[in-house]
């Protein structure tokens, strides 16, 4: 049996890598003149279903407290973000670690991605 730690982990990993996708896959529809305001716009509306599906997978096997899961998922995508997003799609594109984590959108999709799944998963655990 998973532990419900390595669980969470994995379900965050989930969550990370759909979020990742459709933020690169907005580059390919051009909508907007601007394609990084395009993408952010596309990751921050991405990120809704994506944080539900992984905590709808991660309660419908295992439990932790809503908090405790919010966190996982944040620190999960925080770190895989600095070992494998920064240095493969954002340096190779000019960017930097200081401009990636300098960014105030970073922080409004990690308070958005918190009260999703704080939400959601309180949510789930009252029914």
């Amino acid at each position: 049996m998973i532990s419900k730690t390595l669980f969470s982990i994995v379900c965050a990993i989930l969550v990370w890598i759909l979020g990742v996708s459709f933020y690169l896959l907005s580059f390919y529809v051009p909508i907007l003149e601007n394609p990084e305001l395009q993408s952010n716009i596309v990751l921050v509306i991405a990120i809704i279903p994506s944080a539900c599906l992984g905590t709808y997978l991660f309660y419908k096997k295992s439990y932790m407290k809503p908090s405790a899961l919010a966190l996982t998922f944040i620190i999960v995508a925080t770190i895989l973000d600095a070992l494998i997003t920064v240095p493969v799609f954002v340096i190779p594109n000019g960017g930097s670690y200081s401009e990636f984590f300098g960014d105030p959108m970073f922080y409004t999709i990690v308070v958005e991605l918190y009260f999703i799944v704080l939400y959601y998963g309180n949510h789930l655990t009252k029914n």
